[in-house]
């Protein structure tokens, strides 16, 4: 058995324990009967042992793919990004510890669960570095923003609990619509990773010549059927959809037409829950809620933004800008990815501003540690999957 190999088989490892844990988490915060903890406390450490289990079982895919590839696993979609649930669990490990809370882990394993599956729907094949990436600051830049991004995760997770526990969901409002829409959301991106399974197992795959913006013949392949095309695309591939929407140069036609078919896919999973349940996903997962500490909540929220906001600043700004400045001799260039990490650090700076200064504490800074998140996400995907940069070589 190769090192390759052994490195795959610790990942599905990681995976499936994460799995079981969810459940035996879920069935910890299910069994706790009238706030007496006894039953949650001794399944959560059954529970923790797993996660702990899959979390070194992921460390060891991280480190035999290293030791294969000779460079940090994280020059990729599926290396950052696989990278990016091990650090999310590394630190509700981190928080578990410090606070014995079953239900954290109840949201942030799935949530891992489905950033890794995610994952696993880009190219996974160990190939060389591009020049720009042959350098130490790939460990030092890109290490330090997952392990920030893990970190601001758990902020998002605590929200969402307390939201859960304090929204009344009986009554129409605003919050009730947007927890709904997170929950929906999350949903979205099973359905990316339904849809992308589908059309790999059954090997869909359509060729395509367009004119690029430089008026050059190009070509371009698309794994799921087209619905949006570039320039003047003509089929290469026998009884090819056709593509009917034209995007302009500085979009990925193939990127946002698999988004388009999670969106469509992910729609109708929402909609089937739905009519199974007869009730909204947020009203499913409330009644587990009932006896969180909504204090403990907000101060987990709390917490992981002050410890995740400094070492995001030093991996997505301090070291991003020294890294750009040696490889394109400037240290700012209004990059795509270079402005949404901007967006994302002012957003947490907002945050401990509002927290700190205008006694933003509560429902109110939950709101804000879910909004954070969904800056992260947008950026790892839309940012990523679809517009076009000097990053797109991820």
């Amino acid at each position: 058995m190769t090192l390759t190999t052994i490195s795959s088989n610790l990942l599905y490892i990681a995976f499936f324990a994460y799995l079981i844990a969810t459940f035996v988490f879920g069935g910890a915060v299910k069994g706790n009967k009238k706030g007496s903890f006894s039953s949650e406390q001794r399944w959560g450490k059954a529970a923790i042992a797993v996660t702990v289990f899959g979390f070194l079982s992921q460390l060891g895919y991280f480190f035999t793919r290293w030791a294969v590839s000779g460079h940090a696993p994280l020059s990729n979609m599926f290396e950052f990004t696989t990278a990016f649930g091990m650090t999310l669990v590394g630190g509700f490990i981190l928080i578990y510890f410090l606070y014995k809370t079953a239900v954290l882990g109840m949201i942030v394993l799935p949530v891992a669960l489905l950033i890794i599956a995610y994952a696993s729907m880009f190219p996974n094949e160990i190939s060389p570095l591009i020049p720009a990436l042959q350098t130490n600051w790939l460990e030092i830049h890109v290490s330090t923003v997952v392990i920030a991004e893990g970190i601001l995760a758990i902020s998002a997770a605590a929200g969402l609990i307390y939201l859960l526990k304090v929204v009344d969901l009986t009554k129409k409002s605003k919050q009730r619509f947007w927890l709904e829409a997170i929950l929906y959301t999350l949903v979205l991106v099973l359905g990316f990773i339904i849809s992308s399974s589908y059309f790999t197992l059954t090997n869909y795959e359509a060729e395509f010549q367009y004119v690029n913006k430089d008026g050059q013949e190009a070509f371009v392949t698309y794994n799921m059927p087209p619905i949006f095309g570039m320039n003047e695309s003509v089929p290469l591939t026998e009884d090819a959809l056709t593509p009917f929407i034209e995007t302009p140069a500085v979009i990925d036609a193939t990127k946002l037409t698999t988004i388009t078919w999670s969106l469509l896919v992910g729609t109708v999973l929402y909609v089937l829950i739905r009519l199974v349940a007869r009730r909204r996903i947020s009203q499913l997962i409330q009644p587990m809620m009932k006896n969180v500490s909504s204090e403990l909540m907000d101060e987990i929220n709390y917490r992981a933004v002050i410890i995740g906001f400094p070492i995001f600043t030093l991996g997505a700004l301090v070291f991003a800008m020294i890294w750009a400045q040696i490889t394109w001799s400037r240290f700012w260039g209004w990059d795509p990815k270079e402005v949404w990490a901007l967006i994302t650090w002012l957003f947490y700076a907002a945050y401990l501003h509002l927290r700190l200064g205008k006694g933003w504490q509560g429902e109110k800074s939950a709101w804000l540690g879910v909004i954070g998140f969904a800056i992260i996400m947008f950026n790892l995907i839309v940012v990523n999957l679809i517009i076009a940069g000097l990053h797109s070589y991820a």
